[in-house]
C-alpha cells in the first residue's frame, strides 16, 4: 500500500503555543513520530511516507517550535520536546509510537526515548549529533567549515549566533534544488552532492525555504539547545535505540555516531562506510523503518 496524501493541522498546546503537524502514510497505522533536521520543517517527503505506509505505519511529522507555523518556545532545551511529542500523540489518540530523528532531530528523538518511556516503543537516530562537551569526543573535529563557524557562534552565545544565522538565512529563503550542493559547500562530500537531486533535492530545498520563512528562531533555539545541557542523561534511556551514521558525513561527523553507539544503553549501531549526512536517510529509509519495528518487537 502506498499513499500520496497528507494532512496538515495546527495544534493548540496547553501553554498556548501552536504546533504545525503533518500526518501521512497509513491513515490507521501505528504512529512514527519524525523529528526533522536543523534547519527544516515537518513537510512530509512522499517516498518516506510511502515506505511507512507499506509497513502499516502512520508518519507524524511536525515543525519544531519557532519553525514555520509553530510558535517559538524561547529558552527551550532538547528535553522540552517531550511535551510536544506527548501532545501530538494525545491529539491523534495514540498511546505509543515509534520515533526517528534525522540530524538536528537526533537529540530530540533521544529525548523522546529517555523522557517518554511509556509511550516510545523504539527510536532511531539518523546522523544525529552527540551532546556538546561529551567525554572523549572532539565535537567539531571532521565538521565542514560552515558548521564549525555556526557552532562556534552558538557557543559564543546569542549575540554572535543571531547575526550569523541572519546572514545564513538570507541564502536559504529562495534556494532551489539546483543550488543546494554549491550552497552547502564544505558540508557535503561527493556522495551527498550526488544525492541532492530530483525529488529529494526539491524536498530539501523546500524545507530550507520554509524553515526561515518566519525568521531564524527555530534554527537559533535548536543551535543553542545543542551546545547547552540537554535536560536529560543519555545513560537514562531504557527504550531500544538504533544509531545510524555514515563515514562521509561532514555535517555531523562519524565520530558522533560512534560515541552515541558506545554510550546509549543497548544501542544497535549501523555505522556505514559509503554514506554521508544527506545520502544516508534517503537511501536507507526502508531499512531504517524495518529495523525500527524489529527492535521494538524484540523488546516486547
Amino acid at each position: 500500500m502506498t499513499t500520496t496524501w497528507f494532512e496538515r493541522e495546527l495544534l493548540t498546546l496547553s501553554d498556548g503555543r501552536t504546533l504545525e503537524v503533518y500526518t501521512s502514510g497509513a491513515s490507521d497505522g501505528t504512529p512514527v513520530v519524525f523529528h526533522n533536521g536543523t534547519p527544516s520543517v515537518g513537510i512530509p517527503y512522499e517516498p518516506f511516507s510511502d515506505s511507512a505506509a507499506e509497513r502499516g505505519l502512520r508518519m507524524l511529522s511536525y515543525s519544531r517550535a519557532g519553525y514555520a507555523a509553530s510558535s517559538r518556545n524561547p529558552g527551550r532545551d532538547v528535553a522540552s520536546i517531550a511535551t510536544d511529542v506527548a501532545a501530538i500523540l494525545d491529539h491523534v489518540g495514540a498511546e505509543r509510537c515509534y520515533t526517528l530523528g534525522w540530524s538536528g532531530g537526533g537529540p530530540h528523538v533521544l529525548a523522546s526515548a529517555a523522557l517518554l518511556p511509556d509511550r516510545v516503543v523504539a527510536a532511531a537516530s539518523i546522523a544525529g549529533v552527540a551532546p556538546y562537551g561529551a567525554d572523549g569526543l572532539d565535537w567539531t573535529a571532521g565538521m565542514g567549515a560552515e558548521n564549525v563557524q555556526e557552532f562556534g557562534a552558538s557557543v559564543a552565545g546569542p549575540g554572535e549566533l543571531q547575526p550569523f544565522l541572519e546572514t545564513a538565512a538570507s541564502g536559504l529563503r529562495d534556494i532551489t534544488a539546483d543550488e543546494l550542493a554549491a550552497a552547502l559547500g564544505d558540508l557535503v562530500s561527493k556522495v551527498n552532492a550526488d544525492a541532492v537531486t530530483g525529488e529529494y533535492g526539491e524536498w530539501l530545498a523546500s524545507g530550507f525555504r520554509a524553515s526561515v520563512s518566519t525568521g531564524i528562531w527555530g534554527w537559533f533555539d535548536d543551535d543553542l539547545a545543542f551546545v547547552r545541557p540537554w535536560g536529560f542523561e543519555i545513560a537514562s534511556i531504557r527504550r531500544p535505540v538504533a544509531i545510524w551514521q555514515g563515514v562521509e558525513d561532514r555535517m555531523v561527523p562519524f565520530t558522533h555516531g560512534e560515541w552515541l553507539a558506545a554510550h546509549v544503553p543497548g544501542a544497535r549501531s549501523h555505522l556505514l562506510q559509503d554514506h554521508g549526512h544527506l545520502s544516508l536517510g534517503v537511501a536507507a529509509m526502508p531499512e531504517i523503518l524495518d529495523d525500527l519495528v524489529a527492535i521494538g518487537q524484540e523488546a516486547g
